[in-house]
């Protein structure tokens, strides 16, 4: 097993540094609300009598569905690992909530299949879909899309629909599955016969993280989460179609890859700000990986540029923002890392080192391996978790100040060693006056609200 964040910390003597990251936090924020906000987080977490979640005084949770409880559409039971989110707006005040589901094919409740929502038979995974009322309450729950597998995160598109991506590339016959997995799902909260189960197949077939839509150009920009050397790449596609609405994408387009001149890994960046101009887009060969990955294919005597861990990805102003985890020299990284946030600036050709995390940093904030995040409209970010330890959903702030902001309580470890499941998922209503946000395991969706302003 890999050392932690916190391990590496203790042997280097670093426990006490006191500087949570470095870099232009402000510029997460250009063209959003949150850059204009100066505020300073909601006080201490206040401990959860009921051992479920705790927050800042004057917040208050409501657990919206649990894994292992029966969908209220009769199909069978709410499925485990909860993961991304979105939220969107319904008729009347409503909201619609999508939530992918990470199941592998030993996942402990599978989605339920579903006539007309099943891509394979034999897919774990997929995303199940809630609407609430404008008080909160819970009004139906059902299967989105089924069959497909390792849906891990993804993201909302401009015409109000989820793109769910699958975080593998296990072919037909592997792992009992009929068909190839590894692609990219379009997914309508409020009619899910809309979009049915038809994978985005030129949106291309690999590890798939985040996406985020360019609201000008109708550019959809991907993160690939490889797990093994050499690690994923960040792509753009151009569809035939953009910004055409539900299923314009399966009009089809050119899937392509980021290559940073004379930078084969970006973990050996490590000053904020670095910044680099001419960036080149170098179309995929074979977008379909028939039989080579796509980020072991030949791009040429330039090559690829390669990253650990691409997660979260975000669109803010004119740019689109995208996460590395962490990245470790002895998994085959260039550097190491506890977490960088880059920018593209499409109109510039140009990407930047925005923030970088670690190896100094304080171990308590911003926390380790930051994963999920979205802007909140209240005024900063929202970042889940994905570490060791104690999990926590944290806020951080224009100025730099980072807060905790939730902290998860349910122990699946057990009372020697406790053990908390990760975050995932956090979005806000339409309204801004609620923050939706899973457990991971055991599966749970909260809806958090209090004095956001």
């Amino acid at each position: 097993m890999s050392a932690t964040r916190r391990q590496v910390l203790a042997r280097t003597g670093a426990l006490t540094a006191g500087i949570a990251f470095t870099g232009a936090f402000s510029e997460l924020f250009a063209g959003t609300a949150a850059a204009r906000g100066h505020h300073t987080g909601y006080g201490p977490l206040v401990p959860d009598p009921a051992g479920l979640l705790d927050l800042p005084k004057g917040f208050r949770y409501r657990v919206l569905s649990r894994e292992g409880e029966p969908l209220s559409s009769g199909e069978g039971r709410v499925p485990s690992n909860h993961d991304g989110m979105a939220a969107f707006a319904g008729r009347r005040g409503r909201v619609h909530l999508v939530r992918n589901h990470e199941n592998r094919v030993d996942a402990a409740i599978s989605v339920p299949t579903v006539k007309g929502l099943t891509y394979d038979p034999m897919g774990k995974g997929g995303c199940t879909s809630l609407e609430l009322d404008g008080r909160g309450n819970v009004l139906s729950e059902r299967v989105a899309i089924a069959g497909t597998a390792v849906n891990c995160a993804g993201g909302p598109t401009p015409w109000g629909t989820w793109l769910t991506c699958e975080e593998t590339e296990d072919k037909a016959g592997t792992n009992g599955y009929t068909k190839d997995h590894g692609f990219v799902f379009e997914v309508h909260g409020a009619d899910p016969q809309r979009t049915g189960a038809v994978p985005l197949t030129a949106m291309g077939r690999f590890q798939h993280e985040a996406i985020a839509v360019d609201p000008q150009s109708g550019i959809i920009y991907e993160t690939e989460d490889a797990f093994q050397r050499p690690f994923g790449l960040f792509y753009r596609f151009l569809p035939n179609r953009p910004l055409g609405g539900t299923r314009s994408l399966r009009a089809g387009g050119e899937l392509e890859a980021m290559r940073v001149p004379g930078v084969p890994d970006l973990s050996a960046i490590q000053e904020p700000g670095a910044s680099f101009d001419r960036i080149e887009w170098v179309p995929v060969p074979d977008s379909q990986a028939k039989q080579t990955p796509i980020r072991l294919q030949d791009f040429g005597p330039k090559g690829i540029t390669h990253a650990q861990k691409l997660e979260g990805c975000y669109w803010g102003g004119r740019s689109v923002y995208f996460v590395s985890s962490f990245a470790r020299s002895g998994e085959g990284s260039a550097a190491d890392h506890f977490g960088q946030v880059w920018k593209y600036e499409p109109h510039r050709r140009r990407l930047t080192l925005v923030i970088a995390f670690g190896p100094s940093t304080d171990i308590q904030l911003p926390g380790e391996s930051p994963d999920n995040i979205c802007l909140a409209p209240s005024g900063g970010l929202m970042v889940c978790e994905d570490g060791s330890g104690a999990q926590h959903v944290y806020g951080l702030t224009k100025s730099g100040t980072v807060y905790a902001m939730a902290r998860g309580r349910q122990n699946i470890g057990t009372p020697e060693a406790p053990e908390w499941g990760e975050f995932a998922g956090v979005t806000f209503s339409p309204d801004g006056e609620t923050m939706y946000v899973n457990c991971y395991t055991p599966g749970t969706t909260f809806a958090v609200t209090g004095p956001w302003g």
